[in-house]
């Protein structure tokens, strides 16, 4: 079934993601943003985080089968950093942006003005979420289908035996360029013990250079020093 056999508010959506739900309600929920809940007060319905800790789990198997298949004679060291690579805030979020997925997002006001739907952490946990709807609705083949359509061109451009390690490349970049070593500071733990996310901030220097988050402290610095690399090559116009 297409998008196109029958009415659906999220058509455009599904159209981007290639899979039509069987269910809306699910992709409803997948898009639903607890800020949203706390100001409407919705009883007849559910956040997304749920079935963001469930797409968590979907999206790191699907891309692990991906990457087994890629590259058969890869060892595990190699492929655990090139999923890493693949699947973390950085990356979940460029996904987003390419499925316009922010407009979609129901959320509170406040967080509206907080500038929500560019927000990289609420956008990637919302297409984890998605992926858990698919699951859900389609099962592991559907699910699979749609992690293939969305991250292969990424996958493509991450070969396993040159996983990004940006925080090596900061560290060449920072000491040739500005003769000084980024420093990491964990500013802020979020979420309850078997779900945290940890917030850093990279500075050089004296001076701040952003702030990421991430799933484990690794994978917040790393995300954290993706933006200040990006920082650093726009200074010098690098392309």
């Amino acid at each position: 079934m297409t998008s196109t056999d029958r009415l659906s508010p999220y058509a455009a959506l599904e159209d981007k993601l290639g899979y039509s739900f069987r269910d809306p309600t699910l992709c409803e929920t997948a898009l639903t943003h607890r800020s949203w809940m706390n100001e409407t007060l919705q009883t007849d319905r559910s956040d997304n985080e749920r079935l963001e800790f469930l797409g968590d789990s979907v999206l790191s198997l699907a891309i692990s089968d991906m990457l087994m298949r890629r590259y058969p004679e890869h060892p595990e060291g190699e492929l655990s950093k090139a999923r890493s690579a693949l699947v973390n805030e950085a990356g979940l979020a460029r996904v987003s942006d390419d499925l316009l997925l922010g407009q979609w997002i129901f959320l509170g006001r406040g967080e509206e003005q907080a500038g929500g739907r560019q927000k990289r952490s609420l956008l990637s946990n919302a297409l984890e979420a998605l992926l858990g709807a698919v699951y859900l609705d389609g099962g592991f083949a559907a699910a699979m289908q749609v992690v293939e359509r969305l991250f292969q061109p990424a996958l493509a451009d991450t070969p396993a035996s040159t996983a990004r390690d940006f925080k090596s490349r900061l560290q060449e970049v920072s000491q040739a360029c500005l003769q000084t070593a980024p420093s990491y500071t964990v500013v802020a733990e979020h979420g309850p013990d078997h779900d945290k996310t940890f917030e850093v901030a990279i500075s050089l220097g004296d001076r701040e250079y952003g702030r990421a988050r991430g799933k484990s402290k690794k994978e917040a610095q790393q995300n954290a020093a993706e933006m200040a690399l990006a920082a650093l090559q726009a200074e010098r116009g690098d392309s």
